[in-house]
């Protein structure tokens, strides 16, 4: 109870935590024949055979229990279920692959997630239609067929992506001696529009409306504050807000430390305006006790750290409703990274600039905005010839 109390809890949630755990304990102690370890199969039978309330109620002390038997496992009083040996061929090969993209190719964690799911894909596939799952039957025809049969419908970044995994996997099956010709050329290439779309950026007006949107009176609003001003002054991705810690914030110096793609540590000026926002939200909302090092947690129980970009993106729609202003389709947090770019234009930045600000790799992640500098533009712009003279 006290590590729920921690965890922030209010007393009425902490209550009904109590009560479900007693009962289940109480139920446990009548019992003539009982494991002599709790488990979950023992909380499944209590819950089906014995529990008094509704569904609703049902639920909520599935929650708790399992929470219960997680806290008693931490704390070495049961023990851990053992996992199912990965003996399979086909696991193993999963298990190889995620290595070979963990230590030789240096991928994060999240972008394995994107690049396994095609191994049990294909595996299953070559199960269905050849009746193995033995990699050396792959051949050109069998990998076209796999790729074509899942891209109808699909949008183009799927297509990509279900390629460049495809691919990637090839690339590790023919490294590794898996199979004896290399089979990267039986994957066709998708096309890619050269140009992308002009980038959709926000007026300096509506910037400061969506800044203005949060309540700051609540621990919720100062959050969502330092989020907002940490992605329209710094113009920081969705998942570099995730990742940022408490460490990372150097108070003395006036820098911050940025984790970014592929790894990559920056070191950025850190803006009063942004390093108050966070102090506040620091000091007033997030606590000390936090057994976590990121800066951004829930402000409802449990008090664990924000996950997924999707939940930056949702504080992003939730301000921008809240002030009337419009979102472009599929965008949300990069909005601000793009506006950032659009404001340093206006005010005379080169694009070499605005790359390192926005700490891209390559020029080609600045030349987009080359787009949307309209001033720049209209000095290359030639006349068109018309019959009497140019326009």
């Amino acid at each position: 109870m006290a590590e729920l109390a921690a965890a922030g809890y209010s007393a009425s949630a902490l209550h009904t935590k109590r009560s479900a755990l007693r009962q289940f304990l109480d139920w446990r102690r009548r019992r003539r024949r009982h494991s002599k370890e709790t488990n979950e199969s023992e909380v499944a039978l209590f819950l089906r055979r014995a529990w008094p309330f509704g569904p609703k109620q049902r639920s909520l002390a599935a929650a708790t229990l399992s929470a219960f038997l997680q806290h008693l496992r931490r704390q070495g009083l049961i023990s851990t279920p053992a996992r199912k040996p990965a003996n399979t061929s086909r696991s193993l090969l999963q298990e190889e692959y995620a290595g070979f993209l963990r230590h030789e190719k240096g991928l994060a964690e999240r972008s394995l997630l994107a690049y396994l799911p095609v191994v049990p894909e294909l595996l299953r596939y070559l199960t269905k239609k050849h009746g193995t799952a033995s990699v050396r039957r792959l051949h050109g025809d069998t990998l076209r067929a796999f790729l074509f049969e899942r891209v109808r419908g699909r949008s183009s970044a799927y297509v990509r992506l279900l390629s460049a995994s495809l691919r990637s996997f090839l690339r590790f099956l023919h490294a590794r001696g898996h199979i004896r010709r290399d089979l990267l050329a039986a994957i066709p290439t998708v096309r890619r529009q050269a140009q992308p779309d002009i980038p959709k950026v926000l007026s300096p007006e509506e910037v400061s409306r969506v800044l203005a949107a949060p309540n700051q009176a609540c621990g919720t609003g100062r959050r969502d504050y330092a989020i907002l001003l940490l992605l329209a002054r710094l113009g920081l991705r969705a998942s570099e807000v995730l990742l940022l810690e408490v460490g990372d914030i150097r108070w003395r110096t006036g820098e911050i430390l940025i984790r970014g793609k592929g790894r990559r540590q920056d070191l950025l000026p850190l803006p009063h305006e942004v390093g108050t926002a966070l102090a506040s939200y620091l000091r007033l909302d997030r606590g000390v006790h936090s057994t976590t090092k990121r800066v951004f947690l829930r402000t409802y129980a449990p008090r664990v750290p924000l996950t997924g970009p999707a939940s930056i993106g949702h504080v992003v729609r939730r301000a921008m409703a809240q002030a009337g202003v419009p979102r472009p389709h599929q965008t949300a947090a990069h909005l601000f990274r793009h506006s950032l770019a659009s404001r340093m234009l206006r005010h005379g930045a080169h694009l070499q600039d605005i790359g390192e600000v926005l700490r891209h790799r390559a020029p080609s992640s600045t030349e987009i905005y080359a787009k949307i500098d309209l001033r720049s533009l209209q000095e290359v712009v030639c006349p068109w010839p018309v019959t009497g003279g140019a326009q």
